[in-house]
């Protein structure tokens, strides 16, 4: 009898607690759910790549040269996300409708971050079940919603346009300064930057203004929700270029390297220019343009914040690579590569993320930063740490430029805020041609009066082709997508990278064989730290952006300051700070001086990084400079390392 009771009350507690336990199971098998789902879409991706991969392996076998990878990627994107989108799926989300109350202040242009959903006590829905006690939950933003009956794959198929942001741009914008042409970047700096900075902003101005023309002579339902900020933007985001595909064939066939060095230099600093730009155009419309109409004082402040926040986030780029060249320059950590090269990556991520977190722009500086560790943390790297970091940016360069065109490919069908206007569309494309036809021709016009020797036409003509659209326009699309313009925007860019892609990445070795562009063996002068080496110089020596005296005169400052105070202070060049520096800041110099920079030869830094030297070598320009032309009435300070106790620390 006694052992009845008890199974009785074991049974009763048993059976008690799994009712109470019913709802915890039920969100288990949901989170369950989630995670296979998760697991699959990043499946899709991997396969995408892995596929992809395998057709560049075949494509290079074969030589077959009228397709490029991101070409590749993009067009199978575009096959699995039709296959996502029409193949349908069982896993329907639940849903329910709930309405603002009166009153809220929250409306369409301000929506809430989260919905807190409460569940009220109330009495068990079975007999014999336990009551179900208060409970409240939150559910996040996430946009307006086209079509109610989504499945759970077309919402994994799409990430948080944060992700290429904070994640997947970094990378490849690091990879982009610290893999460029320095030499041959700075033969051509004034081509670049005018292309890179003038001409962007003239493109963004040129395309924004004839876009606002052509909305107003669309249907009123579209031209109502665009304003003239709104096409603008438009134009900014959709001027940077990305001929990562032309470049790719440039480096096979071995095209002249300064027509390689403007093209990749200009699509290397107009993403920082574009990203920045749409950024003042977002201030002005958010601080200055209160009633849509053209203020004076707002347009000077944008210019103002323009400047402002590129400057600065330069600065912050610049001074973690300085700071990270000299931490591996005064510690020992050489001597533990792994360590050396996880301190190397921290630092150039970090500087991304100080100037987001200063309301900057983090691409921009890590542009630099990637610039200034190629220039003076790489030569102080181990030679363990120097071939890691740039195989490991090579990789991550290489995955995230592909993941990101695959991923323009699968949401044309899975992304629920396209919005298809053939109108829009058509004249996006035509005004994008026409942007880029401001930035080359007008420019390099002005650019041939003082450049010897001038841009070719037919250079000219392959700048223009050279145009391609790619990963930062679309990340600057897809970061706002709440209102029909922005929804078309979208639509728009995605459709203009993927027939720029793969259409002008296709047609480029066609344009180099029409325009007469010679290829061929040539000389390189910086294959040890470059991964496009295999390029030509066809420009004589002493060739660039101007001829004479001031350039001579620029270049020969700048070397000064470089080879006699920055090298010796942020690595371990000759000659030593001891010999340059004035005789009364001797104390300072022996402090920032290592045992090794006395030690050494002079040639040792030219061995190790044939890149190093951002002078060129002009015939004009001194191979060495006289000290007394950084400070008149320097004494000589020279000393032997006799008596010199170590500097490392």
């Amino acid at each position: 009898m006694n052992r009845n009771v008890v199974f009785t009350f074991f049974l009763f507690c048993f059976v008690t607690i799994c009712r109470g336990s019913g709802t915890d199971i039920a969100l288990d098998a949901k989170a369950t759910l989630l995670h296979r789902i998760d697991s699959l879409n990043l499946l899709i991706y991997t396969c995408l790549l892995t596929l992809t991969v395998l057709t560049i392996w075949v494509f290079k076998h074969r030589r077959v040269s009228w397709l490029h990878e991101t070409g590749l990627a993009v067009i199978y994107g575009l096959i699995v996300g039709a296959i996502i989108r029409y193949a349908g799926s069982t896993n329907h989300i639940t849903h329910i409708n709930v309405n603002p109350e009166p009153g809220t202040t929250y409306n369409l242009s301000v929506p809430p971050d989260m919905l807190r959903f409460h569940f009220p006590a109330s009495l068990p829905i079975t007999p014999g079940d336990s009551p179900i006690a208060n409970k409240t939950y939150a559910y996040s933003f996430r946009g307006e919603i086209v079509n109610v009956e989504q499945n759970e794959i077309d919402l994994k198929a799409t990430f948080d346009p944060e992700i290429f942001f904070n994640i997947i741009l970094p990378p490849i914008i690091f990879h982009a300064g610290y893999c460029l042409k320095r030499k041959y970047f700075f033969r051509n700096l004034g081509a670049i930057l005018t292309f890179a900075m003038v001409g962007t902003a003239l493109s963004a101005l040129v395309i924004g203004a004839l876009m606002y023309g052509c909305v107003q002579l669309m249907p009123a339902s579209l031209a109502s929700s665009f304003t003239f900020l709104d096409t603008l933007y438009f134009g900014a985001l959709i001027s940077p270029t990305d001929p990562l595909t032309v470049l790719a064939i440039f480096s096979q066939l071995k095209v002249d390297v300064n027509l390689y060095a403007m093209i990749f230099g200009e699509s290397v600093l107009n993403d920082a220019v574009a990203l920045v730009l749409s950024g003042a155009i977002q201030n002005y419309e958010t601080r200055y343009s209160h009633d849509g109409g053209f203020e004076i004082s707002g347009f000077l402040g944008a210019i103002g914040d323009f400047i402002g926040i590129f400057s600065l986030s330069l600065l912050v780029g610049a001074l973690m690579g300085c700071l990270t060249a000299l931490m591996t320059k005064f510690t020992h950590v050489r001597d533990w590569p792994l360590l050396e090269s996880a301190l190397f990556v921290l630092m150039s991520y970090a500087a991304f993320l100080i100037a987001e977190v200063c309301e900057l722009t983090g691409v921009v500086a890590v542009l630099f930063c990637g610039i200034c560790q190629a220039h003076y943390t790489y030569n102080n790297l181990s030679s363990d740490s120097r071939n890691r970091t740039k195989q490991l940016f090579e990789l991550l360069n290489f995955l995230a430029e592909n993941f990101i065109f695959t991923y323009i490919g699968v949401s044309m069908f899975t992304f629920p805020k396209h919005h298809f206007d053939p109108w829009f569309i058509i004249a996006g494309f035509i005004t994008s041609m026409l942007g880029r036809a401001v930035n080359i021709y007008p420019l390099s016009f002005l650019l041939n009066l003082g450049r010897k020797p001038p841009i070719p036409v037919n250079f000219q003509h392959m700048l223009f082709f050279s145009g391609l659209r790619g990963a930062m326009s679309f990340a600057l699309a897809i970061r706002n997508t709440v209102s029909e313009a922005r929804q078309a925007m979208l639509t728009t860019t995605s459709l203009i990278v993927i027939a720029t892609v793969v259409l002008q990445g296709g047609a480029a070795t066609h344009a180099l064989d029409y325009l007469r562009i010679p290829t061929g063996e040539g000389s390189n002068e910086e294959s040890e730290a470059l991964p496009y080496r295999d390029v030509r110089s066809d420009t004589p020596r002493g060739g660039g952006d101007a001829g004479g005296g001031q350039k001579a005169r620029l270049a020969r400052v700048w070397g000064a300051l470089d080879s006699r105070l920055l090298k010796p202070l942020l690595t371990h060049a000759r000659p030593p700070l001891t010999e340059t520096l004035p005789a009364f800041m001797r104390p300072v110099a022996r402090l920032l001086t290592t045992t090794h920079q006395y030690t050494q030869g002079d040639n040792t830094l030219r061995r190790t990084d044939s890149d190093s030297d951002l002078c060129i070598d002009d015939p004009q320009i001194p191979s060495s400079i006289d000290p007394q032309q950084l400070w008149p009435g320097l004494v000589d300070t020279r000393i032997s390392v006799e008596g010199i106790t170590g500097s490392n620390i």
